[in-house]
């Protein structure tokens, strides 16, 4: 495992960050095809003997109960100064007004819930899971200041947006002397790359780290354009996101995989840690050998010739994830 400095601030992470929506309570939440504890217990032990140290989940993801699972294997598999826990907040989480959004209320209420939920006394890395349009940025930003100097939270990211947005947070943060983002959370990979336009040279710009999130394009790279899974059929966000054109960019990654003689997956994701800026992407694995494949794709260096060829049939695509 590698270890790179997340954008410009003292902290080392893992060259990869486990992505923990994959298990939970599924009838918690609207992700029925999650795995049970026994499995994600199994998952982030393995992450941890490959030497991954970044853990990341959210308090929408199966009702909170992700980040429950994670907390207690976290606990009882490493010492908590050894792991870079990552959690989120913005989607709704309960009926009413206070149930979602990043207003003081909201967050400040939903900071606690995480911190009891993961049986944590801080976190390490607090991300605002989208942009807030009913609440001013200046309340957002001030509240998640004040949560970094109260302890609970030691560094602040950010996740699917557009740059104007990000932009405007992160001078909003540096007009009134507040605490800025580190991360960039965003939808990147060999089907999305509409990052590539303003996000991601932004992030290089000003030191902030690339945490792309759905680096196998919800699973359509790591197998044929036709095969289907449970998640594919039951994911809403997922049949939003990719269209039939992009069939042509998977079997561009088969047959650099079938040349090499590794899992498609290991391809795409080589790929990406191969792209400018991009710090540690977040993998979902739900078994065992998709983590094994992930941890195997650092190994791998794709030539020029190679990465050229996976980016060639790339077409232009509507802008998707930021909501």
């Amino acid at each position: 495992m590698r270890y790179v400095k997340l954008g410009r601030t003292g902290l080392k992470v893992s060259s990869l960050t486990l992505g923990c929506m994959g298990w939970g309570d599924p009838a918690r939440g609207g992700h029925p095809w999650v795995r049970d504890e026994e499995t994600g217990r199994a998952i982030i032990r393995q992450a941890l003997e490959a030497g991954i140290t970044g853990f990341d989940t959210a308090n929408v993801y199966s009702g909170g109960s992700s980040e429950e699972i994670t907390g207690r294997a976290l606990r009882d598999f490493s010492r908590r100064e050894d792991v870079v826990i990552a959690t989120k907040v913005h989607g709704r989480v309960r009926p009413g007004p206070y149930g979602a959004g990043l207003s003081r209320k909201a967050i400040m209420a939903e900071l606690d819930a995480s911190l009891i939920r993961l049986g944590t006394d801080y976190i390490d890395l607090y991300q605002i899971h989208r942009w807030d349009d009913g609440t001013p940025v200046e309340e957002t930003l001030e509240a998640l200041h004040d949560a970094v100097r109260a302890g609970k939270v030691r560094y602040l990211g950010a996740s699917s947006m557009y740059a104007w947005q990000f932009a405007k947070a992160q001078f909003t943060a540096d007009l009134h002397g507040w605490t800025r983002f580190v991360t960039m959370q965003n939808h990147y990979n060999l089907l999305y790359r509409e990052e590539e336009r303003e996000m991601i040279p932004f992030c290089v710009d000003q030191g902030v780290a690339v945490l792309p999130w759905s680096p196998l394009a919800r699973g359509r790279l790591a197998r044929p354009w036709d095969a289907t899974t449970a998640r594919l059929e039951t994911d809403e966000l997922g049949r939003t996101l990719y269209r039939d054109s992009d069939r042509v960019v998977v079997e561009r990654v088969a047959e650099v995989a079938a040349a090499r003689e590794v899992p498609q997956a290991r391809v795409a994701l080589a790929w990406l840690c191969a792209q400018r800026g991009v710090t540690s992407p977040l993998v979902g694995a739900t078994s065992p050998e998709h983590l094994a494949d992930a941890v195997a794709s650092l190994e791998l260096r794709l030539t020029d010739e190679e990465l050229e060829a996976l980016g060639a049939p790339y077409e232009p695509h509507a802008v998707a994830g930021h909501r």
